[in-house]
């Protein structure tokens, strides 16, 4: 990154090609302001996270920042001028071929020997919490797992040596057809095999799609001290038979203990929401540089959030390990695109309203934000939705934006913790810790209660301090200091559906 120097105000200028630099604080109309040794005036007042143009720009120009277009202006435009989605226009739109162009770049972090606090499980994997899971294979029975759980606290306070008891409620397991249903019965499956599960109930109905003995072919070898089943309508008291098997369950947690483990078995899920025009500038680079150091330690990470690739894919095909990686980047691209027009939907469809209020234009401009989240690593494996983690290092998963459904993608991978970049906040958690950084200090200051970490301190603190910083933090929670979501008990899943509902 170019840091611009302002006459009277902070400035970036985010790459030496760019024709665009980005306001680090709302500046007034008539302004000037120094840019690679020349003035620009403000025409108008321009907001925080808002493009200023650098020199003049005819009709139909590119628009250029992180060092690549991000859509095209529709009229002529002045130096000094606010781009926005007044006069700016994407440049995307369906399908496109793709040739492997590899431009892959060492990345040069030391291999140390920190650890963190873990649970070690039986088939090897490591959890960063001890939690209780309820899972539901019907929607119906999501309230009387509630009356099971109050039942079981009355009794239990403190938990025993569980951290938490998180019921994964959803509305899904009957009245689903073909794709839809096998997609539930795998993310609920992967939920029961989480790491961070240190016991599990399996809670059906009886009478649903998803029955029990069904889930349990999906399910396949599970830890029998860990995972017990029960079904409503074969048992006279659901309630008190659900409240005995939740303290077999705590019993046998009972002598588990934390213990100290490599971060190479750490898992790490990348999503961002709620963008706003810092999120590549501060909170994005910040997740990079740690999954590029997570990466050098052998850990992995996830990036996700298929549409918000969407004109930025050339650079991580770019990043692929090799070109059968390549072609599976191709495949995960325009398969997400080819769901959008399948619905007659276009595909640059994507910032919201609280992007664009926050400085994002175009989903070029926020993917190219989005994607700064996965560093510099190569790319070394593409999962479909609901797979687990195969290798370490850089994964692709094939997921869309939405928060909730995005999070729990990252979850059913295998990531035992997401970090969440945010410029607009959210209160939303998932069922694993997901600790939620912003992107500006104003937002971190006024909603300290959502909020776990500010990146806003990249505008006044180098890189390398505060990454050392991000490390500290994440190790800690990986240890067990809960993230805010957490502590507000905020945790939930959410099951992508893309089916006729019966």
């Amino acid at each position: 990154m170019l840091k611009s120097q302002a006459v009277s105000f902070p400035i970036m200028k985010l790459h030496q090609k760019d024709s665009v630099v980005v306001a680090l604080a709302p500046i007034p109309k008539n302004t000037t302001l120094m840019v690679d040794q020349q003035t620009v005036t403000t025409l108008v007042n321009v907001p925080q996270g808002h493009k200023i143009a650098v020199f003049d720009l005819k009709k139909d120009t590119n628009v250029i920042k992180y060092g690549y277009p991000i859509g095209h202006v529709t009229q002529d435009i002045q130096a000094g001028e606010w781009l926005h989605t007044h006069n700016m226009k994407t440049n995307l739109s369906g399908e496109l071929a793709y040739h492997y162009q590899p431009d892959v770049h060492p990345v040069d972090y030391p291999l140390e020997n920190r650890t963190f606090q873990g649970y070690i499980r039986k088939n090897g994997k490591v959890g960063i919490r001890n939690d209780l899971l309820i899972v539901p294979t019907v929607g119906c029975v999501n309230g009387v797992a509630e009356l099971i759980v109050k039942k079981f606290k009355a009794k239990h306070p403190d938990l025993g040596n569980f951290d938490h008891v998180t019921i994964l409620k959803h509305p899904y397991g009957c009245s689903q057809l073909g794709k839809d249903h096998q997609q539930t019965r795998t993310v609920l499956a992967d939920a029961v095999h989480h790491p961070n599960a240190g016991g599990v109930l399996v809670f059906g109905l009886g009478c649903e799609n998803n029955t029990v003995s069904e889930f349990k072919k999906v399910l396949g070898h599970y830890d029998e001290e860990r995972v017990k089943f029960l079904v409503a309508q074969e048992v006279i008291d659901e309630v008190e038979q659900g409240v005995i098997l939740l303290e077999e369950l705590m019993e046998t947690a009972a002598y588990d203990r934390r213990s100290t483990v490599s971060l190479e078995k750490l898992n790490v899920g990348l999503k961002c929401g709620g963008s706003d025009g810092l999120s590549g500038i501060t909170a994005n680079p910040l997740l990079g540089a740690f999954s590029d150091y997570l990466i050098a330690q052998g850990g992995s990470t996830v990036l996700t959030e298929v549409p918000e690739m969407f004109g930025a894919e050339q650079v991580l095909m770019a990043r692929a390990e090799n070109k059968a990686v390549f072609e599976a980047i191709v495949h995960l691209i325009n398969d997400f695109k080819q769901y959008f027009l399948s619905y007659g939907e276009p595909v640059y469809e994507n910032p919201s309203p609280g992007n664009k209020a926050g400085g994002i234009t175009t989903l070029e401009d926020k993917s190219l934000g989005c994607t700064q989240k996965s560093g510099r690593s190569v790319i070394v494996d593409v999962l479909q939705y609901g797979e687990k983690i195969r290798k370490n290092g850089l994964s692709l998963l094939q997921a869309p934006g939405n928060d909730l459904v995005a999070a729990s993608a990252l979850a059913s991978s295998d990531c035992q913790l997401v970090l969440f970049t945010t410029g607009r906040g959210t209160p939303f958690g998932s069922y694993v810790p997901t600790l939620k950084v912003s992107t500006n200090t104003t937002l971190f200051d006024r909603k300290g209660h959502w909020m776990d970490f500010n990146a806003g301190e990249l505008l006044n603190q180098p890189m390398e301090k505060l990454l050392e910083q991000f490390i500290e933090k994440i190790i800690a929670v990986a240890s067990g200091e809960e993230t805010k979501n957490e502590q507000n008990e905020v945790r939930e899943i959410a099951i992508f559906k893309n089916g006729v509902t019966l």
